[in-house]
């Protein structure tokens, strides 16, 4: 990796500012899922053992610059607390004086979370006087939120350009495993790719079919390709005017010799209900009122055996609705063939991550990603905002 890590800086003493990817779900003020709270962890843990005074910035939520308290992130900072077993100071307003002089009065090895960064009507549009209200909290930045690397906002990457910025290790690992992934991985190389619409991920399939040995489709997109190859897809989700989008996918997966699989048995229903009953078919079976909902066993098997034979797996995106119990079993099933593959596993975000910790596999995986659209971007190799900012390596330690 090319850009600075935060071990390439000298932060004793230093007041350091680490975005921080604190989005997490919350209902009535309790945290749900405190998953990339501890993400951060171990890069909050080394600042602190190197004695920086740590300032943390993150978002929750879309307040769109106004004070939501339901969006604070006060939870999050008693939740921190715990985890690190040590006391989290809080600042309600971050860029006001008392901000700055909360900062400047830390101790070595204290942390300091500050407020929803989207209170603050210039986050989204980065506005550089926010910024620079920002980067006065510090004399380094360092960005462990690749969840909102994609984003060029104030924190992401207004700030990284006003003082010596480098990735924490959350990022670097990210950043490292997924690139050494696409850009040197161990073969054969495969990539499952699901979720609702084919529009959504049309750059991931591209990019992926010049890297990948073989392609693997669920979910609604699927949907889209057999409609395309003139199979009925009844009342499935489908995205009818994407046909040739599809076709062109297809014939580019031959033109470079590469695998794509499609499915060749679904589960369908007359119902998008928990409780329909359900069916499995043929590709050529399928009724004018059915929808489906996962795929079939056959498909299973396909894509099991696909999997087995792989030895470096990019997953992202459900087989079918795996919230509802009946419509998991494609995606169980893909997420036990991924977790038994020996070699590298990637869990690419999103719905993926959530399915495979449904089914209690998540320790079984080489990395699990907590970027959902930022890694969308990454798999689609584009650069990302929040990463292009922060200093190359090159210039010596800071």
């Amino acid at each position: 990796m090319d850009t600075l890590t935060v071990r390439d800086i000298a932060v004793q003493g230093k007041r350091v500012l680490v975005r921080v990817d604190f989005n997490v779900p919350m209902e009535n003020g309790v945290i749900t899922d405190d998953t990339r709270i501890r993400a951060a962890l171990p890069t909050i843990q080394y600042l602190r053992e190197q004695g920086a005074r740590v300032v943390l910035a993150s978002h929750l939520g879309r307040p769109k610059g106004e004070r939501a308290p339901e969006l604070s992130l006060l939870p999050v900072r008693d939740r921190l607390a715990q985890l690190l077993q040590a006391p989290v100071e809080f600042c309600e307003d971050a860029v006001d004086p008392q901000a700055l002089a909360r900062t400047r009065e830390l101790r070595d090895g204290a942390v300091l979370l500050l407020e929803n960064v989207r209170y603050y009507k210039g986050e989204e549009s980065n506005d550089p006087e926010l910024a620079a209200l920002f980067a006065q909290l510090a004399d380094v930045y360092v960005n462990d939120a690749f969840g909102a690397a994609h984003r060029a906002h104030a924190t992401t990457e207004g700030v990284a350009r006003l003082l010596p910025s480098a990735a924490g290790l959350l990022m670097e690992r990210e950043l490292s495993v997924m690139g050494a992934a696409l850009s040197t991985p161990a073969r054969p190389f495969a990539a499952i790719i699901g979720g609702a619409k084919v529009s959504d991920k049309i750059r991931v399939i591209k990019n992926l079919l010049t890297k990948v040995d073989a392609l693997l489709i669920g979910g609604g997109m699927a949907n889209t390709f057999l409609l395309a190859q003139g199979y009925r897809t009844g009342k499935s989700l489908v995205e009818a005017d994407k046909t040739d989008l599809a076709r062109g996918l297809l014939s580019l997966a031959a033109e470079t010799g590469k695998r794509l699989l499609l499915p060749v048995d679904l589960v369908v229903a007359k119902r998008f209900a928990a409780d329909a009953p359900s069916r499995v078919v043929a590709l050529d079976e399928i009724q004018d009122d059915d929808m489906a909902l996962d795929i079939g066993p056959q498909t299973i098997r396909l894509y099991a055996d696909e999997i087995a034979r792989s030895r470096t797996i990019i997953w992202n995106g459900p087989m079918g609705v795996f919230e509802m119990e009946q419509f998991a079993i494609g995606t169980s099933a893909v997420a036990q063939a991924v977790a038994d593959v020996q070699g590298v596993t990637i869990i690419g975000g999103g719905d993926s991550v959530a399915a495979v910790e449904k089914a209690g596999l998540a320790e079984r995986m080489t990395h699990i990603s907590t970027g959902g659209g930022a890694s969308l971007e990454f798999l689609e190799g584009r650069q990302l905002p929040g990463v292009a900012a922060l200093q190359a390596k090159g210039g010596g330690n800071l």
